[in-house]
């Protein structure tokens, strides 16, 4: 079959975001043929290129989120109107307070949202949405329109309108014109010319391989050709929105939560099947008004190959050795851990901790070095006799020297692999200790407990002494600890790998085509049908209308008077798909 594979900032960008399992599963199903829309984030990610793609990439398209985009258009006074009318329903409907919404005012209005009017809402955004993509359809794009005037003005009468919520009501005029770029930015796929009958119209399911804006086109081809929708979470795009924005105003985090909030519900109102990477993500999703019939939890998948050996081997690591292994930041947590260190030398003065990482971005940086500084004050360097030099329990190290080459490693190294972080996604590190064969003491945070099961011990964030008193309790207990450590890694084998993360995509594929009618007929050559060029999976409801017909209407523009028969020729190299 041929899939739309939907990317945002990632695939196939070397420095993209999840290109790892994108690239992994284009090639694990290499009978597919798959043609790539990504949108870039920054000129430095197209800057750096594309990884090498497979030759079942038959095509790569691209657009940028990042630059502004002056498209010249002129609109008359009709599309003004129209467009003026979409945007205003738009803004209501992201500054209309949510169900159960706090931010409401304190004039007597109630708290929450009658299910009704929470239901007029979503179709509100869904209206405002699609009526946004089908005027961008018909005027070329909507870049400068969604950067004009009205629509400032338009989402300033939202805010200022009866029934708006409070943080949205005290949006200033900074706030506004930063809302209404963010938002344009947010919008911009709508204006793309990826919708047609021999672009995403054409093939059999577009993947989304994130939420949000990433989701977008994938949302519009269903909307205009009916294309069936699968939609791949596995770091939930609302979160990541919640967790990001810090530094912007209030009026700005509302907005534009509510904007992320009601694409998300549209999002997962429209897939055919949604697939979060963990319970965390699914209780997110759920949360958010996937239907939980339309959930399939797909975990990622990771190669098991570097870290064999150290799984083979366990009797290689240091049995006083403690690792920690990821990026330095402050939501790891390491300043807990460092503490809890000092309670474990108490009991067992031999232990060793080697934190192996490096910082991310400034912040890192600079939690990095107050790390280095507790570590100093907590265990001065100590020697082994008078005539030897000191050294510090606590090692500070980097993948990639001498000693750690590789992460496999670093993992390897010691007995007991620790985690200690407050917040957490799906933790991939645990999950390469566990290939490694080594026990695990980690906090109960993110997606933890659903990836170690009862493979390993977790204890509560934030609690040095409870994460101290697990470590010195495998320290003492070897046995123990190995029988933990080969349960962990038969769980990984079976769970997290490669393999089963594309099994299961590519029994998620035959699933949604087999509920989905065929829409083209496949021709070889000399015109003639070409045989198994659709999957026996899809089906076609009723009879065709003539004998002569080479193609089915699933509805849209174009499906039932234009379209052509699709050709089984040989694919657009990528190279020339991203020139388009």
């Amino acid at each position: 079959m041929r899939i739309g594979l939907l990317t945002e900032g990632g695939y196939p960008y070397v420095s993209g975001e999840a290109g790892l399992w994108c690239d992994r599963l284009v090639r694990g199903l290499e009978h597919h043929e798959f043609d790539i829309y990504a949108l870039s984030r920054s000129e430095h990610e197209e800057d750096e290129g594309w990884v090498p793609l497979p030759p079942q990439v038959g095509r790569v398209r691209t657009a940028p989120l990042w630059e502004t985009v002056d498209d010249g258009i002129v609109h008359g006074r009709r599309a003004r109107r129209r467009f003026d009318e979409c945007y205003r329903e738009l803004a209501t409907a992201l500054c209309t307070a949510a169900p159960g919404d706090p931010a409401r005012s304190s004039e007597g209005e109630p708290e929450g949202q009658p299910e009704g009017q929470s239901a007029l809402e979503a179709d509100r955004f869904a209206s405002a949405l699609y009526g946004l993509a089908e005027l961008a359809r018909a005027e070329g794009g909507l870049p400068t329109a969604l950067r004009s005037e009205n629509a400032v003005r338009a989402l300033e009468r939202a805010c200022r309108a009866p029934g708006a919520h409070r943080s949205a009501r005290e949006a200033r005029v900074p706030d506004l014109l930063a809302a209404a770029a963010r938002l344009e930015r947010a919008l911009r796929p709508l204006s793309l010319d990826w919708y047609e009958d021999d672009d995403l119209g054409s093939v059999d399911l577009c993947h989304a391989t994130s939420g949000g804006t990433g989701a977008l086109p994938g949302l519009l081809a269903r909307h205009f050709c009916d294309v069936p929708l699968l939609v791949t979470e596995y770091g939930v795009r609302l979160r990541t929105h919640y967790l990001t924005e810090p530094d912007s105003s209030p009026a700005i985090r509302s907005l534009l939560a509510a904007f992320h909030r009601r694409l998300a519900a549209e999002t997962y109102r429209r897939a055919a099947v949604v697939t979060p990477g963990n319970s965390h993500a699914r209780r997110w999703q759920e949360r958010c008004g996937a239907d939980r019939a339309r959930l399939r939890t797909v975990h990622p998948g990771m190669d098991a190959a570097p870290f064999a050996e150290a799984g083979e081997s366990p009797e290689c690591a240091d049995p006083q050795t403690l690792v920690w292994v990821g990026r330095v930041e402050p939501a790891k947590d390491l300043v807990s851990l460092l503490h809890a260190f000092a309670e474990i030398r108490r009991s067992e003065p031999g232990s060793r901790l080697r934190i192996v990482g490096a910082p991310c971005g400034p912040e890192g940086v600079a939690y990095l070095a107050h790390c280095k500084g507790l570590a100093a004050q907590l265990f001065p360097d100590e020697a082994d006799g008078p005539h030897s030099v000191g050294r510090n329990p606590v090692s500070f190290e980097e993948i990639g020297g001498p000693e750690l080459p590789s992460r496999a490693d670093a993992y390897a190294s010691g007995a007991l692999v620790v985690l200690s972080s407050v917040v957490e996604g799906f933790p991939t590190g645990l999950v390469e200790a566990m290939f490694c064969g080594r026990a695990t003491v980690s906090t109960d945070v993110g997606a933890v407990v659903e990836a170690i099961g009862g493979t390993g011990l977790v204890v509560p964030p934030r609690n040095p002494r409870a994460l101290a008193e697990a470590c010195v309790a495998l320290l003492r207990d070897p046995e123990r600890r190995e029988r933990l450590g080969a349960a962990a890694r038969a769980r990984a084998l079976e769970l997290f790998t490669v393999e089963q993360n594309i099994a299961a995509f590519h029994g998620i594929y035959l699933e949604i085509l087999s509920r989905t009618p065929v829409h083209r007929v496949v021709l070889d050559d000399t015109g003639e049908p070409l045989p198994f060029g659709v999957p026996a999976e899809a089906h076609v409801p009723g009879r065709w209308s003539d004998a002569t017909a080479r193609i089915a209407a699933r509805g849209g523009p174009g499906w039932a008077t234009d379209g052509g028969p699709v050709r089984a020729t040989t694919p657009v190299s990528a190279a020339e798909g991203a020139s388009r």
